[in-house]
């Protein structure tokens, strides 16, 4: 029993030999484009001084492969492919085939829709492994060569231009964000230093009117460099890190000189 179900053994009641061959790729595509239940090739055994010879003809039809490539001339599959025969090699191998019933189990005991479950059927036993080989000619020979030549290209390549390109992405010599840095680099670089005693009291008037502010707001009172704003305001202020009133500054209390209405509050 399978995770999908009972699996079912006809085929091994029936003691059903499979062959397992190993075919070329371009060959399986080629099978692949046959129409229906169209013809792909013939198969023929036969024996020579006892030893059995097994080869596989291409239909006439389905040589013809697609360009490969930049080439747009006819390529052609080889049509005969002699098979090497390989022992089993003391392994238990089995094919299985998994197909889908019509009905589902909801459907089987009452009204419902849908697709059935997944069924696996056991097909035979291997008890011949092969290789289906190409036969070494003209055909063949310039497959090889073109396919060769198409996996060895690099992936990518350079490529000059004729022309601008102006239909796809078009470079800038320089982006909104890089010049929004610039502009800003350039207005603190403009700030001059004024005298430490001028800041102050600057800084003293503007706490006169609100006990806190961020640096920011400080920065646009004095236009002054924050680098340099911050070495005063540690001597005459203190930083809050938590509280109320988090990342603001306010004057230290030897510095204050708040109405008492004022401080209450």
């Amino acid at each position: 029993m399978s995770d999908k179900g009972d699996v079912d053994l006809t085929g091994a009641k029936q003691n059903t030999g499979v062959w397992l061959v190993k075919v070329p790729k371009y060959l399986s595509q080629q099978w692949s484009k046959a129409t229906g239940r169209g013809e792909v090739g013939k198969l023929r055994i036969a024996k020579n001084q006892g030893k059995a010879e097994v080869s596989f003809t291409l239909n006439e039809d389905l040589t013809i492969i697609d360009s490969i490539g930049e080439k747009a001339s006819v390529v052609r599959a080889p049509r005969d492919h002699p098979f090497t025969l390989q022992t089993v090699g003391g392994q238990t191998l089995a094919v299985f085939t998994e197909s889908s019933t019509g009905q589902s189990d909801a459907e089987a005991s009452g009204p419902g829709t849908g697709t059935g479950p997944d069924k696996i059927a056991l097909e035979g036993m291997v008890v011949q492994r092969a290789e289906c080989r190409p036969a070494v000619g003209e055909n063949y020979m310039r497959l090889k060569r073109l396919q060769i030549e198409e996996s060895s290209k690099p992936l990518r390549f350079t490529q000059q231009l004729g022309k601008a390109v102006t239909t796809n992405y078009k470079p800038v010599a320089n982006h909104t964000y890089n010049l929004d840095y610039e502009k800003r680099k350039k207005e603190e670089g403009k700030r001059a230093r004024a005298d430490k005693q001028q800041v102050q009291d600057m800084l003293f008037s503007a706490f006169e009117k609100h006990q806190y502010y961020n640096i920011k707001d400080l920065v646009d009172i004095t236009k002054q460099p924050v680098i340099y704003l911050k070495e005063i305001l540690r001597d005459i202020g203190i930083y809050n890190v938590k509280g109320t009133h988090k990342n603001t500054w306010e004057l230290k209390p030897e510095y204050r000189h708040y109405p008492a209405e004022e401080k209450s509050d």
